[in-house]
């Protein structure tokens, strides 16, 4: 027994100094990939960041009630006015891409979720819906110009509106499905079982169940559309005047429109105007995301309770 123990003493010293080694060993890498995590983190925050009090330094200054109300000034050289224009336009497209998007969005999700899950449509919807999330919105514009500007001979407030909700529609189909996955099958086998209709299950149960998630969804949506410009040059084409809330059938201007006009002109009464559209946008589609994220975090918190 003397002679076995002398024989194992070194086996479990070796084995041991191993467990040592591997265990330093993992908590350097551990180290060094947090330290390459913190690198990036700064590499992409920074710039961000410089950006963010650039913006905030040269648009602040012209920041005021009259410049969410009142139209740019005629002559190019002229102080003072604002984006009312271009802001009530904003308003007004994404609204009405809003409108357009979230009911065909919210109800290709049910279908796909909760009637088709595996067919024969469910696996193309879902492939189109994905290919569209990265197309560039200057195809959609090209496609609402050729539809609806070339037919009707005009640019107006409602193609722009459509061409923003085309942008909304996959990302709101693709967040909703996600949504209505997420929700047990416990509650809809419960409806079901005390005899509930499916279509009344869906709508009394699976839909209040899954609405933070298509909220987010939505503002997310809405997010994205508020920061096009693209699209709108084909469609909304842009006007320096303040448009009625009711008029939809003309030429409009929008907030990113006039950020672009403004930003190429050589005059620094425009450029001024344009840095404080610039914080102006940065702001709301900031107010927007937030919302959206605050609504899906009380969501997994209400969740897990």
């Amino acid at each position: 027994s003397a002679s076995s123990v002398s024989l194992s003493s070194p086996m479990v010293a070796s084995s041991h100094w191993r467990q040592v080694t591997s265990l330093s060993s993992r908590r350097r890498r551990d180290r060094i990939m947090t330290g390459a995590m913190l690198a990036a983190v700064l590499i992409a925050v920074v710039p961000l960041a410089a950006i963010l009090v650039d913006v905030v330094a040269k648009g602040v200054g012209q920041l005021s009630w009259s410049f969410f109300t009142q139209p740019a000034p005629f002559v190019a050289t002229a102080a003072g006015g604002g984006y009312g224009a271009g802001i009530r336009g904003t308003i007004k497209m994404v609204a009405l891409g809003t409108v357009v998007a979230v009911p065909v969005g919210v109800l290709a999700a049910v279908y796909l979720s909760e009637y088709w899950t595996s067919g024969l449509l469910a696996t193309p919807v879902r492939f189109f819906a994905d290919v569209m999330t990265g197309i560039p919105s200057i195809f959609v514009g090209i496609f609402v110009f050729t539809v609806i500007v070339l037919e009707t001979h005009s640019f107006s407030t409602w193609a722009g509106g459509l061409a923003l909700g085309i942008l909304m529609l996959p990302l709101i189909v693709r967040t909703s499905e996600e949504a209505l996955r997420l929700v047990p099958d416990h509650l809809r086998e419960a409806s079901l079982a005390l005899g509930v209709r499916r279509w009344r299950t869906i709508v009394s149960v699976v839909l209040p169940t899954a609405l933070p998630g298509i909220v987010t969804g939505a503002l997310l949506a809405v997010a994205r559309a508020a920061r096009e410009t693209a699209p709108l040059l084909l469609t909304a084409f842009g006007n320096q005047l303040l448009v009625p809330w009711t008029g939809w059938g003309g030429p409009e201007s929008s907030l990113t429109l006039e950020i672009f006009t403004d930003s190429r002109s050589p005059f620094p009464a425009q450029q001024a105007r344009a840095w404080t559209g610039a914080l102006v946008l940065i702001f709301g589609v900031l107010v927007v995301s937030v919302a959206a994220r605050t609504i899906a975090t009380r969501r997994r918190s209400t969740r897990r309770r």
